[in-house]
């Protein structure tokens, strides 16, 4: 009896997994929970989707989206010995990044919309990859230990999302790497919706099945909340695409980034030699950093431009453009947890940060 409600409570414990604050912060700002429940709200009561006026919306867009790209940044020079073990994207990469923002702006009419597609197109699997990244943090975390071909499968799975968008997407993925003639082909267009749907499908079913897989060959099941996350992602370029709530998936990824951002860096400051000040501190101090530096990114860089004399919208959109594409790039450095990575220890089985 005692030895079957032992087994049982481990059970529950390996399904919960192992959060980084508490369960309820985890599952609902990390693992997305959350935005299923706002995603709920604006489907079944199109009005509440009146809260994203233009009066409100540039707020939410700081608050979160804005602050979500500049903490990349933040986290890229506050994360300890930076500048030595990545001094391509420290010291370099920003000056690419603005050398690459002039040529577009001087060339507005030819290479700008290349530069929105490709922002554009590598946005979803920007999300896809924070999906799977985290989906396998709380796997390790929660004593699920995935071999290389699990981990690879479960990387695919994350990818279809993005592949749904790919082979979908106006304006992006197919539709800006393959000629408007070819597409429209009534054969070419058949088959191009025929993926779309079992991609589709797919995204939501293979989870399921991985989830089952998993734990028969493992002898261990996933964590819900990896298995939130990848249901959360689908949901947002599935079906919030089709609504006009599409702008709530770009605040509760920005949401969900910080949060696990700011976890990351409040753990390498407490660790510091000489630390004398509370995690509140480090927390606000990072938020406020990505905060200033979010508006001056978004509000302010596009107004030299501007005052130089280009126009008004290709300096937004292109700047704009820019600044996600440095994004993705920077979090391809910032999130390689090798084994000599003092931030693993936060992945694996280590006590949780303080809150």
């Amino acid at each position: 009896m005692v030895r079957a409600m032992g087994q049982q409570h481990r059970l529950v414990s390996q399904l919960a997994g192992r959060a980084f604050v508490h369960p309820l912060f985890d599952y609902l700002l990390i693992g997305g929970g959350l935005s299923l429940v706002a995603t709920a709200a604006v489907l079944a009561y199109p009005r509440s989707n009146n809260l994203m006026n233009p009066l409100t919306l540039p707020y939410f867009i700081l608050l979160s989206n804005s602050a979500h790209f500049a903490a990349s940044t933040v986290r890229l020079y506050t994360k300890p010995n930076s500048y030595t073990t990545m001094p391509f994207a420290t010291m370099a990469l920003p000056l690419v990044a603005l050398a690459l923002l002039t040529v577009c702006v001087f060339q507005a009419g030819q290479l700008g919309p290349h530069l929105q597609s490709l922002f554009l197109t590598w946005s979803p699997y920007h999300y896809a990859a924070q999906a799977y990244g985290l989906a396998v943090m709380y796997c390790y975390r929660s004593g699920c230990r995935l071999q290389t071909g699990d981990k690879s499968l479960l990387f695919w799975i994350s990818m279809l999302p993005f592949l749904y968008a790919f082979l979908k997407g106006n304006s992006v993925g197919l539709d800006w790497l393959v000629p408007a003639g070819l597409l429209r082909q009534p054969q070419v267009h058949a088959v191009r919706m025929a993926l779309s749907a079992l991609v589709m499908v797919l995204a939501f079913v293979a989870p399921v099945l991985y989830f089952v897989r998993t734990w028969r060959v493992n002898g261990s099941p996933l964590p819900l909340i990896s298995m939130l996350l990848l249901f959360s992602n689908g949901i947002w370029w599935l079906v919030l695409v089709y609504v006009d709530a599409f702008i709530w998936a770009t605040i509760f990824h920005g949401i969900q980034y910080l949060a696990i951002v700011i976890l990351f860096h409040l753990k390498d400051q407490m660790a510091r030699p000489g630390n004398r000040h509370g995690a509140a501190y480090h927390v606000v101090g990072f938020y406020v950093m990505s905060l200033l530096l979010g508006y001056g990114l978004f509000n302010v860089l596009p107004l030299t431009f501007i005052f130089a004399g280009f126009g008004k919208l290709e300096s937004v959109l292109l700047v704009a453009a820019v600044i996600n594409i440095h994004h993705f790039i920077v979090d391809g450095y910032i999130w390689r947890l090798k084994k000599t990575d003092g931030n693993r220890r936060i992945v694996d089985l280590a006590a949780p940060v303080p809150a």
